[in-house]
């Protein structure tokens, strides 16, 4: 008599895939929205885990396996979201006047399923074979043994799930209350400090906060050094040197986006280059791994189903079928225009282009992931240096010397070619984080692969539309007709700017240079403090630091000091990790509320067709709009943290598992 076979495990099922394309259209626009406002995106997976084990516990046969596999396709697409640091620079330069729907998902779905591709080949290096912490993938991890070992009793996904509900609601509810004008959201002091000029700029936003939670307080005072730097070092005299008649803060905010940006923008370059040199050891060292496992595994034997990845053939047949859309894509940006007589080199050295340092930032992207973390690593510097190298395979093939339309159609093709390989840097730093939690739950690589490519096919769908429309709502600063209540979009103006200026040739060089002298001291300054063993101050931070708008960075910082706080007496309950767990839910319940609520007030605002559709006829009381608003902001965050602090501590420690 046999013995029968185990009934299959639920994995990739029609309902998980469902459920993640749900959470995906929530946080996918939470995302855009946050990236164009402050910079930052946030990590999708532990979230989207905790609703999917809230959700799929009332559905027979649910297992941690077919959670997984909602993390991953929510994650994926979340992560897609990225593509905001780019494609808005079309609209700045004033190529495009929206966003087109097939182009942009065009443009993001083929870049996201290359870097599911890439990161293939590289997963048992990267992630088997190797030591990397992979702090995100294994918390993510963590939260699904958690919750799988729960099910028969702690109800801890179901708490985590209203933890993030009651503080998106807050959240939500303060925005719309700024909204109506009885309080005021952000204020500004602008004032003369010698023969200069600086500020005080600040903002009551539970986003801001959240991120900040988020990111940690190694960030969060790295960018506080960037914020002293720009804002109360440099803005002063750099003002003294080029006085500016009429209002003081017109002439404030004119030199911090002519000089100081760019001052901001050396740091962030040079940390970006360091980083990859930091990393290009191991990360071949990790390739000839790859290579060598692939070689030892030609025998033929059976591999077991932790250990199957989508066959290298298919693999390798998606990656060049890719190439036709892009390939396409690129031809309709210069059909009918002044590049159409060069589209050949053009098309045929972007092609290139994408295949080589796609290759090359999967990698990097993937390891960076697996060393600091998907939301940690400096996927934006990626994105800057593929900016300057495509502008610079342009100068190479046309020269600097043309006509303002040429030069107009370059900087256009060169963001539209980055933006399809920051897409493979996005989605790279992305899986291989998945593929880590996958892997320590015993899922099956190639299903994870699979509900990869999925969750960037349902990013792609989402991202053109939100970012549509919040472009009519709001839209970007520096763009043409962009109105006062502009996103900032700092990354895709920076992307823009170093475009134009290798292209113009009028790139504000000096001010890179000086920038670039500080991020070397930063680097050195990062380096001795690590040595010490003291809080290390990323480089890559100040110089984000230096170009975000004060009132952005300065909530930021509270933010971390907050999380600091939160984390240090998460460090001393019963059960750590999963104090630490919820507090990572309530700021992703912070972010998400203000962040979906920014959309929804997009979509009011384009329908009425004014900038404050919601504000109360009549009120107008700055002042006290102010001190109110403020009160109200601190005691509904000392209410959040306490709240959650009272459902880690009223409640009876996860079962640990021997």
């Amino acid at each position: 008599m046999t013995d029968a076979k185990p009934a299959p495990v639920a994995e990739l099922t029609l309902r998980g895939i469902i459920l993640g394309g749900i959470i995906t259209l929530l946080f996918t626009a939470a995302n855009v929205y946050l990236g164009l406002k402050i910079g930052l995106t946030f990590a999708t997976s532990i979230p989207a885990a905790v609703i999917s084990m809230a959700v799929l516990r009332f559905f027979r046969g649910a297992t941690i396996l077919e959670n997984n596999i909602v993390q991953t396709v929510a994650s994926a697409a979340g992560t897609l979201a990225a593509i905001i640091f780019v494609l808005p620079g079309l609209i700045m330069v004033g190529w495009w006047q929206g966003f087109p729907y097939l182009t942009t998902a065009a443009i993001t779905a083929t870049g996201g399923i290359l870097g599911v591709m890439f990161s293939v080949p590289l997963r048992r290096a990267l992630v088997v074979d190797t030591d990397l912490p992979y702090p995100e993938g294994r918390a993510a991890a963590e939260v699904l043994k958690v919750g799988d070992e729960a099910r028969g009793g702690d109800d801890e996904s179901l708490k985590g799930l209203w933890i993030i509900v009651w503080n998106a609601v807050a959240s939500a509810g303060f925005a719309l209350l700024a909204q109506t004008k009885l309080v005021v959201a952000e204020a500004s002091v602008w004032f003369r400090a010698g023969a200069g000029a600086t500020g005080i700029s600040g903002s009551l936003s539970f986003a801001l906060i959240g991120a900040g939670h988020l990111v940690g307080l190694s960030v969060g005072m790295a960018q506080l050094v960037g914020l002293v730097l720009g804002w109360w070092i440099l803005l002063p005299i750099l003002t003294a040197a080029h006085p500016i008649p009429g209002a003081v803060d017109v002439w404030v905010n004119t030199v911090f986006r002519a000089d100081v940006r760019f001052f901001g923008a050396g740091v962030i370059g040079v940390a970006a280059v360091w980083t990859l040199l930091r990393i290009a050891g191991p990360v071949i060292g990790g390739i000839r791994s790859a290579m060598a496992a692939s070689a030892a595994k030609r025998g033929g034997e059976t591999l077991a189903l932790g250990e199957r990845d989508l066959p290298i053939g298919i693999v390798a047949l998606v990656s060049a079928g890719m190439l036709l859309p892009i390939g396409w894509l690129l031809w309709t940006n210069i059909a009918g225009g002044v590049l159409a007589g060069s589209a050949l080199p053009l098309i045929l050295g972007a092609l290139l282009f994408v295949i080589v340092i796609g290759l090359v930032i999967a990698a990097v992207c993937g390891y960076m992931a697996g060393l600091i973390g998907a939301s940690n690593s400096p996927v934006s510097g990626v994105g800057i240096l593929a900016i300057i190298a495509a502008s610079l395979m342009l100068v190479g093939l046309f020269g600097r010397d043309n006509p303002p339309a040429t030069t107009q159609a370059l900087v256009a093709y060169a963001l539209i070619v980055t933006g399809i390989v920051f897409g493979v840097a996005t989605i790279s730093n992305d899986n291989l984080q998945d593929l880590k939690t996958g892997q320590l739950v015993g899922a099956t690589p190639w299903k994870q692969q699979v509900a990869l490519i999925i969750g960037v096919i349902f990013g792609a769908l989402i991202v053109p539309p939100v970012m549509e429309l919040l472009n009519v709502a709001f839209g970007f600063a520096g763009a043409p007709g962009a109105g006062p209540n502009a996103l900032p979009a700092p990354q895709a103006a920076l992307i823009s700017a170093l475009a134009k200026g290798v292209l113009g040739g009028d790139l504000n060089w000096a001010m890179i240079g000086y920038g670039a002298l500080a991020g070397v001291a930063a680097i050195v300054l990062d380096e001795m403090l690590g040595r010490a063993r003291l809080l290390r101050l990323p480089p890559l931070a100040i110089g984000i630091g230096v170009y975000l708008p004060m009132s952005i960075t300065l909530p930021l910082v509270i933010g971390s000091v907050l999380g600091r706080l939160y984390d240090n007496w998460a460090g001393r309950r019963p059960d750590p990790a999963r104090a630490h767990r919820m507090g990572v839910l309530m700021a992703t319940g912070m972010i998400v509320g203000e962040s979906l609520f920014g959309v929804v007030f997009a979509g009011i605002v384009g329908a009425a067709g004014t900038d404050s559709p919601l504000a109360i006829p009549g009120v107008n009381f700055p002042v006290p709009a102010l001190i109110g608003g403020t009160i109200l902001f601190l005691a509904l965050t000392g209410i959040l943290y306490r709240r959650t602090m009272a459902v880690v501590t009223f409640a009876p420690a996860a079962p640990r598992s021997e």
